[in-house]
């Protein structure tokens, strides 16, 4: 009898072993993947100079370490701009003559995903993290990659960017000093274009023999964010989508509170646009602020170039301003990594590398160098930064630090906010990007050869900045965006 209970003991814990084996993650027969016969997996991605270099060099240690440990090989290729990428992924999809085959993870933004997606051409990544694991990204950039009909999860997060707004601190001391602006006044948005109007007048005024030759204050890079977040700021969500049908909402009232924030102050040079990137403008001295992507911040310029010589300058760092009475909202962006769809082994692989390398440390060494925001909600802190570079002897450009702790320091006090993916987006973006920043370039040389005549400012911008001016561009705006989502 007591043998028998002695063998029963033996066969429970046996039994018992052999269901964790089953159970646990990673475990057992869980993994399809075999040390001893790695699968090889290709990702493209539009990561160039440093921030390709930072990739490429975690895709190596993770091939050296936890690759190697589990049976896979990764090679990453730069496909160099965004648009290159996406029309390389397109020929891959359509099976275009001399196309290169479709890669196994690519980096995309939302609406290119979408409509990877319609195509059936990706993986549903959702069975591939459990719970517990989805819980440690940041909620709103999960959600941002469930873009399929059924709520899967589409998108990898990887790294995002929001925006800030950055200064050249040396050359507005001398104007604040002779004007009395502050840097309070630019925490609004009708703060900066009143900072701007003052600025064109003070540069207007440096040299009185020549009229109506004040410069420009300050621009932003994608327009298409002001008119989302802007809208979101003032209690409205122009892209409303829900279960994949998108309802469009462009009230008058607060789209004349961005046409005068925005297009009058073009009109009239408080603002500009000249070259690539507002960077290459503050380099240029064409502008002394501006509001682009956190990513942005490695290309602010150390010196201002000019016909007459140059001189180095400082910087700032600030968030990026709000609408006067508005909401704390700020973009959420930045293109995520996408599998595409194959068989479990490939897929299954791509996510292994996809988790190493969001985890907090490898994710936060790539932010230190691209000025992207690490996607794990306990990497999104100024102690969790300053620990990598201890632990790491990181060495961090100031700009990019100081851009990270900036946004660390708001995100409590802001909301991240992306419209969900809906067909026909990209071109309903395209529309928010170029429409009214076309318009005031178009109408901004017109105040020019106006000013060249002997008019004044005011009399040559008159007629753009009226009531109808703005009446038939709203009209032609809406037109525009109806026509973008085939209505």
């Amino acid at each position: 009898m007591r043998i028998t209970e002695v063998a029963v003991k033996r066969i429970c814990l046996v039994c018992l072993a052999a269901a964790l084996l089953f159970v646990l993650p990673g475990c057992g027969d869980k993994s399809p993947l075999d040390p001893q016969d790695p699968v090889s997996l290709t990702v493209w991605h539009y990561y160039n100079g440093s921030q390709q270099a930072a990739f490429d060099a975690l895709v190596e240690e993770f091939n050296d370490t936890a690759g190697r440990e589990r049976g896979i090989y990764v090679q990453s290729y730069s496909q160099g701009s965004v648009s290159d990428l996406e029309s390389a992924v397109r020929d891959a999809i359509s099976g275009k003559v001399g196309a290169e085959a479709m890669p196994d993870i690519f980096s995309s933004y939302a609406d290119t995903a979408y409509e990877i997606e319609q195509a059936g051409a990706l993986a549903n990544l959702s069975g591939y993290l459990s719970q517990e694991e989805l819980e440690q990204y940041v909620d709103s950039y999960i959600e941002e990659g469930r873009i399929a009909a059924d709520g899967t999860l589409r998108i990898f997060p990887t790294a995002k960017s929001t925006e800030i707004m950055m200064l050249n601190k040396t050359d507005w001391e001398v104007f604040a000093a002779d004007t009395g602006a502050s840097l309070e006044d630019l925490r609004t948005i009708e703060g900066v274009a009143a900072v701007a109007r003052t600025y064109y007048e003070w540069t207007d005024g440096l040299t009185p023999d020549v009229p109506g030759d004040g410069k420009a204050f300050y621009g932003r890079d994608a327009v298409a964010n002001y008119f989302i977040i802007g809208l979101q700021q003032l209690g409205v969500e122009i892209f409303q989508v829900e279960h994949g049908e998108m309802t469009l909402h462009a009230p008058k009232e607060e789209l004349r509170r961005l046409w005068e924030n925005y297009y009058v102050p073009m009109v009239k040079g408080y603002f500009g646009a000249y070259g690539a990137f507002r960077s290459d403008d503050v380099k240029t001295g064409d502008i002394l602020a501006y509001t682009g992507s956190t990513s942005s911040a490695m290309y602010f310029p150390d010196q201002v170039e000019l016909d007459a010589g140059s001189h180095p300058i400082d910087y700032i760092v600030m968030p990026a301003p709000v609408f006067e009475g508005g909401r704390a909202y700020a973009v959420q962006q930045g293109a995520g990594m996408v599998v595409s769809r194959s068989d479990e082994r490939r897929e299954y692989a791509s996510v292994e590398f996809l988790k190493w390398f969001t985890q907090a440390e490898e994710n936060l060494r790539f932010g230190c160098v691209s000025g992207y925001l690490p996607v794990l909600k306990e990497a999104g802190s100024t102690e969790k930064l300053d620990q990598v570079i201890a632990d790491q002897g990181l060495s961090v450009s100031p700009k990019t630090y100081d851009c990270l702790t900036t946004i660390f320091e708001e995100l409590e006090e802001m909301t991240l906010y992306t419209n969900k993916s809906f067909q026909n987006g990209s071109a309903a973006r395209k529309v928010l990007e170029y429409h009214l920043a076309d318009r005031a370039a178009e109408d901004r040389a017109g105040v020019l050869e106006a000013i060249a005549l002997g008019k004044s400012l005011e009399e040559a911008s008159a007629e753009y900045v009226s009531d109808g001016a703005f009446e038939d561009w709203y009209s032609a705006f809406c037109q525009a965006l109806n026509n973008a989502v085939g209505r």
